[in-house]
């Protein structure tokens, strides 16, 4: 595979330099995650939502309502026509590839919703087809852009919590069921981004087990265990089929245990000074113990701004300045791969599989 340029490094796009110039955006669907993503372009100054298509006609009827300025359509063709600067696609994941193919091909820059597409020779598709026609191509991993989780990368990267030994997440809840995916590729995406990002290095291998009890075929539950360079461990588990919501990632070091919960209203971070140290060798085998560290719980303050919002902020940036965005299509890339590799793993009855990156 390629290696992916520096983030720090400029895109060879055509940046819109005036920053007093409105970048004028698309929306293509506006189903769950659609209007979220239309209130927040909406809501930038610097950017204009000029018009959103959908397949269901009540949907439009609604954002019309919202927004009586906006054109809406039942045609994506039309968007591609029209005079915006930029593709937002908020679709099913099946659609996300042709898409955003096409978008680019018009030489549209490109804001996919999560996973990026459904297959790694598709990413790398629309890789080359960004590059090609000197478009930005992003995806919207959310959690990267959420200030919790840039304060859980900051604990991590510094020395505080010493070597990372393992990462367990969860994310549960009763629902939402989909047709089109498994809860794999539903879920899964926002704990990969965030281990991917956290830990500033990519899995080795994974293995996956899970089981479909609501719809056939289509797996409601699911197990990954994936393993890293420097024998850190993670293990994550995704579920629709959860009496209780949670979205939990904890850290553990060799210093000090980090808890990162979304659910949380204001603390979403918690630092344990917890711990385990080995004794020094004795001769009596009595005295040969583990020594347990049991110190303050902090509770740093991470100030509130909508994830989504410093997301959509950041793709205009990328669009105004040829910025590489944090989340390009190598994020996107890494993350459709992993889970590539997981779903081959789940089909396979859980046996591991590597994954070159």
């Amino acid at each position: 595979m390629r290696n992916q340029p520096s983030s720090l490094t400029l895109l060879e796009v055509q940046p819109i330099t005036d920053e007093t110039e409105v970048v004028r955006v698309g929306v293509v669907g506006c189903g769950y995650w659609g209007p979220n993503l239309i209130r927040n372009f909406f809501e930038i100054p610097g950017s204009s939502v000029e018009i959103v298509a959908d397949l269901r006609e009540d949907r439009l009827t609604h954002i019309k309502k919202l927004y009586p300025a906006v054109e809406v359509t039942r045609e994506y063709g039309d968007i591609l026509d029209s005079s915006v600067d930029a593709v937002v696609v908020s679709t099913g994941a099946s659609t996300h590839f042709d898409l955003a193919k096409s978008a680019l091909q018009r030489r549209k820059h490109v804001l996919v919703e999560k996973p990026l597409c459904t297959t790694s020779k598709q990413a790398e598709e629309l890789i080359d087809l960004a590059e090609r026609y000197s478009s930005v191509l992003m995806v919207g991993h959310t959690f990267e852009y959420n200030p919790a989780v840039e304060t859980l990368k900051a604990l991590v990267q510094s020395a505080e919590i010493g070597d990372v030994y393992y990462v367990n997440t969860s994310r549960l809840n009763l629902g939402i069921f989909q047709k089109d995916i498994n809860v794999l590729w539903d879920l899964a995406p926002h704990d990969i981004s965030i281990l991917l990002y956290v830990l500033g290095m990519e899995p080795v291998s994974v293995s996956a087990r899970g089981s479909s009890f609501v719809q056939p075929g289509i797996h409601d539950v699911a197990y990954l265990t994936l393993n890293f360079p420097k024998s850190v461990l993670a293990h994550v588990h995704v579920s629709w089929l959860d009496p209780c919501k949670m979205r939990r990632t904890t850290v553990v070091g060799s210093k000090k245990m980090v808890v990162y919960d979304d659910v949380e209203s204001l603390e979403k971070i918690r630092i344990y000074d917890k711990g385990v140290t080995v004794l020094p060798h004795t001769d009596t085998f009595g005295d040969f113990h583990l020594s347990y560290r049991y110190g303050d719980i902090t509770v740093p303050h991470v100030p509130f701004t909508e994830p989504l919002k410093i997301e959509c902020c950041h793709f205009l940036e990328s669009v105004r300045t040829g910025q590489r965005p944090r989340s390009d299509g190598y994020a996107g890339l890494r993350v459709v791969k992993t889970l590539e590799m997981a779903q081959k793993s789940l089909l396979n009855g859980g046996l591991a599989e590597r994954i070159e990156l």
